[in-house]
């Protein structure tokens, strides 16, 4: 009515700043579990598609079966900005699938996103790997052992499943050095044993460790590693030791200390959040 205050506000036909979510997707025949789960940015129907950068994040789980919902309220921001966000799932070790499983799964997903990357209107070139604890462990290893023939598989196969850029959150770097999984690397039923099958445990964690896979003279993407200093799981000393060892290699690392902050949890704020949406802008 006439006279009524009220606010206006513009539309928004490009449908700038928002973001959908997909319904989850099967990336591999090798089990029900591996799936995807994607949140994209919106766009306007009658608008040309546009290849968006990819964010590929594995959740922590401790090598099983992760649950890839449980960042995916924070990963929303990151596709609202105009990324393409990949939240994957692998097979579990305590499910009969030791290692190599869960890095073979991440680097099948790797390969089916660009495969698909027309459809999904996903850029192949500008690809983010991002991980937390046995999924920032993972993420190394994608960063280390790019298009490694020993993690391929046959689906997707010859399609490049390295990244640009890697991110680590509180992820193991050098399993032998962490006491707890070494006390229990004789135990049949013990998570590293689960890990290694038939293979020796200790031979097993030594590969399993991202700086294992360092070498002179090879070119590493990027890598952003972010650690509690109280994390009671995994030490800070294991990305101290992963960033050193980059630096060592005149390779590009940036290590974040969070003080007080244990495994998960309070690790996270506002604040980092910006700071891993600067790296990702600046080096994706």
């Amino acid at each position: 009515m006439k006279g009524i205050p009220y606010e206006v506000f513009p539309d928004n036909p490009a449908l700038e700043g928002l973001a959908q979510m997909q319904p989850p997707v099967r990336y591999s025949e090798a089990h029900g579990d591996c799936l995807l789960y994607l949140i994209t940015p919106w766009r306007a129907p009658d608008a040309a598609p546009i290849r968006r950068p990819l964010i590929v994040f594995v959740q922590g789980s401790g090598w099983k079966h992760p649950n890839p919902w449980f960042e995916l309220p924070q990963l929303s921001m990151y596709a609202q900005a105009g990324y393409v966000v990949a939240s994957v799932a692998h097979r579990s070790a305590l499910d009969g699938f030791p290692f190599p499983a869960y890095l073979q799964d991440v680097k099948t997903a790797i390969r089916y996103l660009r495969a698909h990357a027309d459809e999904l209107s996903i850029d192949p070139a500008r690809v983010c790997v991002w991980g937390t604890s046995s999924g920032g462990n993972t993420a190394l290893l994608v960063g280390v052992t790019a298009n490694d023939a020993r993690y391929e598989t046959e689906e997707y196969a010859g399609v490049d499943d390295g990244a640009q850029l890697i991110i680590d959150f509180f992820g193991p770097a050098n399993l032998p050095k962490m006491a707890g999984l070494v006390r229990e690397s004789q135990s049949n039923e013990s998570l590293l044993g689960a890990l290694a099958g038939s293979r020796d445990p200790m031979e097993v964690a030594m590969e399993m460790s991202p700086v294992s896979h360092l070498k002179p003279d090879t070119a590493y993407p990027p890598m952003l590693l972010v650690h509690g200093d109280a994390d009671p799981v995994v030490d800070f000393s294991q990305s101290e030791e992963m960033h050193e060892k980059l630096l060592a290699l005149g390779q590009k690392s940036t290590l974040i200390r969070v003080t007080n902050a244990v495994h998960e949890g309070n690790t996270w704020s506002r604040a980092l959040h910006a700071r891993v949406r600067r790296f990702i802008d600046e080096n994706l």
